[in-house]
């Protein structure tokens, strides 16, 4: 009599065990909970992106100070050495004639510098 006992429950806890297993993977192939896993990978993924980014600023920091002592661009420069005069700037001619077209209430430029 034990032993139908022992394994009436023994084969009772295992049905809801498999029954809960089951209603687990269920729940996590539903499309709601593909897509919030899908959210939390791409936050992840974000979160190690940002660290990388922050890590190779932080070296290319470091690399440029060490360049700069290295060819001794961080030395002020000489009391005795003056700097140049500043440049003047040439007189630029007239401006070259644009070309413009016209169709209905709009005005096309050809001037390929004027956008930029």
């Amino acid at each position: 009599m034990f032993r139908r006992t022992f394994w009436f429950t023994a084969g009772a806890a295992a049905g809801v065990w498999a029954t809960t297993k089951v209603n687990r993977k269920i729940q996590q192939l539903t499309p709601e909970s593909l897509a919030a896993q899908a959210a939390n990978r791409a936050v992840e993924a974000g979160h190690r992106l940002k660290d990388f980014a922050l890590d190779v600023r932080a070296g290319m920091a470091q690399r440029e100070s060490e360049l700069g002592e290295a060819l001794g661009l961080d030395a002020p420069p000489p009391a005795d050495r003056e700097l140049p005069e500043p440049r003047r700037r040439a007189a630029l001619g007239p401006t070259p004639h644009k070309t413009t077209t016209t169709f209905s209430s709009r005005t096309i430029s050809y001037n390929r510098n004027e956008d930029h």
